[in-house]
């Protein structure tokens, strides 16, 4: 179509213009120039359904008319301002934030992106309980920085060289890679147990916090049995440690509740998110429970953090996430999709592990003896988007499709997703 250069060329200004870690999926990439509702459309009109959301970002469907709406009104009235004038809408979404967030968590700190709340949260930890030391979860992703690339455990994004000091690792939930070769529940949650070990002999004993998401998104949708958050809380408590969950990619409904820890009945004293909170405007922010947050009172700022564009783009969002009954809707399609899933689980040896909650779905391709099927992967994600529809991929070995859709699909779109995935799962 007039007025688009084409996959090719812009795969070529990639090379020329951009620093090469900025990398994309496909063989035969597309060119992607419209958003509405569950579909992309490319250059050439050809429209896909979307089941990856931009990571877990668009909640609401691409272009929701009433948040962009909401979004041009504001451009044109009041774009940027900074913090050191005073604006309502920041503190509006402070309060809102306050009050659809579990626990005791109140205050709030805006920035720009998941990589900087968690960044935010990390220095929040240190100033509250004077220690400096972290611990985290292997195969978790928190961010692109210096210190949240050294608290992430994946060796894919741990691009520096020098990683920050004073950060342990313990295991993950992975249940269907035990490597303890357990069995829940008969396994006693031996990875939860691990933290206190881990606390008696890899850190000074004197612990800020534990950094965890409550379902590992680029680890592979790696999903803690239950009981496991409600055991690691106990020991941190213990120790006088902090749990700092981070719901960038969980946040939001994704996973039929509003913030994922909420499937534990777990309640964390800084809570760190990003993505679909402004459904495509860039955000972030950590929200901490008051006693946590009072000892931060040295100047801090971030430049566009909160600013009224954002916050009217997120309050915007989240009204539209309660109006539209979009948790509602994760949970039910959720649960269906789930157990579609399953189904094709028994049908194709391919899938080695379902798992997930919600709208936040993974599966696990293995070859014989549980090998990392990494090949067909990526030849599955390929013939799913030849045939218009969009899904992820991520863990460790990036062998685990990602299902991480709008909020907004149905039960048909999942019949839709299926149908193309068992004839892609067929032809490999």
């Amino acid at each position: 179509m007039k007025g688009y250069i084409g996959p090719e060329k812009i795969i070529d200004k990639k090379k020329e213009y951009m620093i090469p870690c900025v990398y994309h999926f496909y063989q035969e990439p597309v060119q992607m120039v419209k958003g509405e509702g569950k579909y992309l459309y490319d250059h050439q009109g050809k429209s896909y359904l979307d089941f990856f959301a931009g990571v877990s970002v668009v909640a609401a469907g691409h272009c929701h008319p009433e948040i962009t709406d909401r979004i041009c009104e504001q451009v044109k009235t009041l774009q940027h301002t900074t913090t050191v004038y005073l604006t309502q809408p920041i503190v509006d979404l402070a309060e809102k934030l306050a009050q659809v967030t579990p626990g005791k968590l109140k205050k709030s700190f805006f920035c720009s992106s998941g990589t900087e709340a968690n960044e935010g949260a990390a220095l929040l930890a240190k100033l509250h309980t004077g220690s400096s030391e972290f611990i985290s979860l292997r195969m978790g992703l928190h961010g692109r920085t210096h210190l949240t690339m050294s608290l992430t455990g994946l060796t894919f994004w741990r691009t520096d060289p020098t990683p920050v000091g004073g950060i342990s690792f313990a295991p993950n939930a992975y249940c269907y890679r035990c490597p303890f070769e357990g069995t829940y529940p008969n396994c006693d949650l031996e990875c939860a147990k691990q933290v206190e070990f881990i606390i008696q002999t890899s850190t000074s004993g004197k612990l800020a916090a534990m950094f965890a998401e409550p379902i590992q998104g680029n680890g592979g949708i790696i999903t803690p049995p239950p009981g496991y958050f409600e055991r690691v809380k106990e020991i941190l408590d213990r120790y006088g440690a902090l749990l700092i969950v981070d719901e960038i990619q969980t946040g939001f409904g994704r996973t039929g509740k509003m913030f994922a820890i909420e499937n534990w009945e777990v309640s964390p004293q800084i809570m760190t998110v990003a993505k679909a909170l402004a459904n495509g405007t860039p955000v972030g922010a950590f929200i901490a429970e008051s006693e946590v947050a009072e000892c931060y009172t040295r100047p801090g700022a971030s430049t566009l953090g909160g600013n009224p564009v954002t916050a009217v783009a997120a309050l915007a969002t989240l009204e539209v996430i309660e109006k539209e009954k979009l948790v509602d809707n994760a949970a039910k399609v959720g649960h269906y999709f789930k157990e579609k899933l399953m189904e094709l689980k028994e049908e194709h040896e391919l899938i080695g592990d379902v798992r997930g909650i919600g709208l936040m779905l993974g599966a696990e391709l293995v070859r014989e003896g549980k090998e990392p099927a990494v090949e067909e992967t990526d030849r599955v994600l390929e013939a799913l988007k030849n045939n218009g529809v969009l899904i992820g991929k991520n863990g460790h070995n990036r062998n685990v499709l990602a299902f991480q859709p709008p909020l907004i699909i149905t039960k048909a779109d999942v019949d839709q997703v299926i149908h193309e995935l068992g004839s892609a799962l067929s032809q490999i």
